[in-house]
C-alpha cells in the first residue's frame, strides 16, 4: 500500500490552506498513494481565536476536501475545527475517500507544556478505524499519541495502519519525544504508524504557547523501525508499506493476543 504524508504549513486562512490540501492530494495521487493524511490544524493553524474558523461537517471546508478526495479517487485525512455543542469547537479529523465519509474529534487535549487546550477545545469519546482498500486505518491527533491504550483499542477495532496527526508543540527534546513516541506505539500496537505534523514555521511561539508544528514526519513499521521520515520543511512524504508485516509482528511479537489473554484470566479470576 501507498500512502502519503503531507507534512504541510497551514495559516491562518482556511481558504489558503484547502489550496494546500488539494494541491497536495493532487500530487500523492499523481504519485500512486492510496490514502494521503494531513496534520492536525490543516483548516486552520493554532495560535489564533478557533470559534470564528470552525465549519460544520458539511460545511465548505469540509466539501472542498470532499471534492477533491472524490476527483483524485484516494482517502484524505485532515485536521479541521467543528462547532461543539458548549460553545467551544472539537478538534476534528475529516477521512473522506472512495469507501469513506467519517471523522474522529481528538479524545485527549493538549493541556500541557503550559497550553490548556480543553479551555477552547471540548473532547470527543470514541475511537474510529476507517476502511482504506480493504486496510483499516486508525485515526488519532498529536497528544493522543502519549497515550497507549487508544493504540491498542485502534487496533483490536481492526486497525493496521495508525494516522497520527499533529501540530507538535516546539521545545527541548520535543522532536526526539516525537520520533520515540510514536515507535512506541507502533510496537504497542503492532501497526504502521503514519504521524504526521505540521512543518516548522521557523520562528518561536507566540505567548500563548500555541503549538504549531516541527516537522519530522514519520512512518514507522509494526517492528518499530523507522520507514521513512522528513526533515522540518514543508514536504510530501511518499512511502510503500507492507501489510503483511504486521501480521507477522502480531505472530511473533503477539503483545496484543497476550495482553487480550491475560486480562480474560483476570476477569475469570475476580471474585463475584
Amino acid at each position: 500500500m501507498r500512502i502519503a504524508c503531507a507534512q504541510m504549513l497551514s495559516g491562518a486562512d482556511p481558504v489558503a490552506n484547502l489550496e494546500l490540501v488539494t494541491d497536495y492530494t493532487e500530487r500523492a495521487a499523481a504519485q500512486g498513494a492510496a490514502l494521503v493524511v494531513f496534520p492536525e490544524a490543516a483548516m486552520c493553524r493554532f495560535g489564533v481565536p478557533l470559534g470564528p474558523v470552525a465549519e460544520p461537517l458539511d460545511g465548505p471546508w469540509a466539501n472542498g476536501v470532499r471534492a477533491v478526495a472524490a476527483r483524485t479517487g484516494i482517502t484524505v485525512v485532515a485536521g479541521m475545527f467543528t462547532p461543539a455543542e458548549d460553545g467551544r469547537v472539537t478538534n476534528t479529523l475529516l477521512a473522506v475517500g472512495p469507501q469513506t465519509d467519517t471523522h474522529y474529534h481528538k479524545v485527549h487535549l493538549y493541556d500541557a507544556f503550559g497550553f490548556t487546550e480543553s479551555r477552547t477545545v471540548a473532547p470527543g469519546f470514541e475511537p474510529v478505524v476507517i476502511d482504506v482498500e480493504g486496510v483499516g486505518v486508525g485515526l488519532s491527533t498529536c497528544y493522543d499519541i502519549r497515550f497507549p491504550a487508544l493504540y491498542t483499542e485502534l487496533a483490536d477495532r481492526g486497525a493496521r495502519l495508525i494516522a497520527v496527526c499533529a501540530s507538535w508543540g516546539a521545545g527541548p527534546g520535543k522532536v526526539s519525544q516525537w520520533e520515540l513516541l510514536a515507535r512506541a506505539r507502533a510496537l504497542d500496537s503492532t501497526s504502521y504508524v503514519a504521524a504526521v505534523g505540521q512543518a516548522d514555521p521557523g520562528m518561536p511561539a507566540d505567548s500563548s504557547g500555541a503549538p504549531t508544528g516541527v516537522g519530522h514526519s514519520v512512518v514507522v513499521s509494526p517492528w518499530g523501525e523507522v520507514v521513512a521520515t522528513a526533515g522540518a520543511s514543508p514536504q510530501l512524504l511518499v512511502c510503500d508499506i507492507d501489510l503483511d508485516t504486521v501480521a507477522d509482528a502480531r505472530r511473533t511479537l503477539a503483545v496484543l493476543s497476550n495482553r487480550a489473554a491475560f486480562l480474560q484470566v483476570g476477569k475469570a479470576e475476580s471474585p463475584g
